[in-house]
C-alpha cells in the first residue's frame, strides 16, 4: 500500500490512496517534494512488483538520481525516469507521432507505458506542472487542456503525483482555484516557528481517503524520509 511506502506515513493516512487518483503535490522550495513524491512510489513498486513512470522537466535523470542516492532514498528499476532529453529523442526511439505540444508528448509517454505494462503500469510523477506550463507555446485554453490531461490519467487507472510550487498560504502558480481538477493536495511545507527549520507533510484534501488534516514533521535519515508525529506549534 502507499500508505506504507515512508515510515510513518500510516499516522497520516488512515486508509489508502486507491487509483485512479491525481494527486497534487504542493510546497516551496527545499520543501521536499520531488524526494517524497520518489520515495513513495520507490518503494511502492519495489515491493508490489508493479511498474511507475517519472517524468522530471526540473533536471536531468542522472541529477534526480544522485539527489535521492544522497538522501540515502532506495532506488527501484521499476520506476522509469524520464527527464527532458528524453521528451525530446522519445518519438525517434518509439516513432511516435509528432505532438503538438509537450503536454501530448506526456501523454503519449503515458500511453506507450500503458501498452508496454498493461496493467502493472499503476503510479506516475510529473515534476513539475509549472516546468510544464513553461515550455508550452500555446497556453490559450489551459483549463481545457488540463482537463484532458487529468482524464487521460484516470482512464489509465494511475495513482498520479503532480508536482506543483506554491508558496505558504498561498494558491498554486498555475491551477489557483482550480484545484477542484484534482483528487487530492498534499502540502509540504517548512516551519520555522520553533527556532530551528522543520520540514512537514499535511493532506489538504484526498477523496475517498480517510486521513489526518495536522502537520506531521518529515524527517531525512539514514533510511531516507520518515514521518514523525504531529508537529508541535
Amino acid at each position: 500500500m502507499l500508505r506504507d511506502s515512508i515510515p510513518g506515513l500510516d499516522k497520516v493516512f488512515r486508509t489508502d490512496i486507491e487509483a485512479p487518483k491525481i494527486v497534487l503535490v504542493t510546497g516551496p522550495p527545499g520543501s521536499m517534494k520531488s524526494s517524497f513524491c520518489y520515495s513513495v512510489l520507490s518503494s511502492y513498486l519495489e515491493r508490489s512488483g508493479e511498474n511507475g513512470l517519472y517524468v522530471t522537466l526540473e533536471e536531468t535523470a542522472e541529477s534526480h538520481m544522485r539527489n535521492m542516492r544522497s538522501l540515502n532514498i532506495s532506488i527501484t528499476e521499476n520506476l522509469e525516469i524520464s527527464d527532458f532529453t528524453d521528451l525530446r529523442e522519445l518519438d525517434e526511439i518509439v516513432e511516435l507521432d509528432a505532438p503538438t505540444d509537450y503536454m501530448d508528448f506526456i501523454i503519449q509517454m503515458i500511453n506507450y507505458h500503458k501498452k508496454k505494462y498493461g496493467d502493472q503500469f499503476t503510479v506516475f510523477t510529473l515534476d513539475s506542472l509549472g516546468a510544464l506550463y513553461s515550455l508550452m507555446e500555446d497556453v490559450k485554453g489551459i483549463r481545457k487542456k488540463m482537463f484532458y490531461f487529468f482524464k487521460t490519467l484516470r482512464d489509465c487507472n494511475l495513482t498520479c503525483f503532480i508536482v506543483m510550487e506554491r508558496g505558504p498560504n498561498t494558491p498554486s502558480e498555475l491551477l489557483g482555484d482550480e484545484g477542484f481538477l484534482v483528487d487530492g493536495i498534499i502540502e509540504l511545507g517548512l516551519d520555522r516557528t520553533r527556532g530551528k527549520l522543520v520540514r512537514y507533510v499535511r493532506v489538504e484534501k484526498m477523496r475517498a481517503c480517510e486521513h489526518s488534516m495536522e502537520r506531521h514533521t518529515l524527517e531525512v535519515g539514514e533510511k531516507g524520509l520518515t514521518v514523525l508525529g504531529p508537529t508541535l506549534a
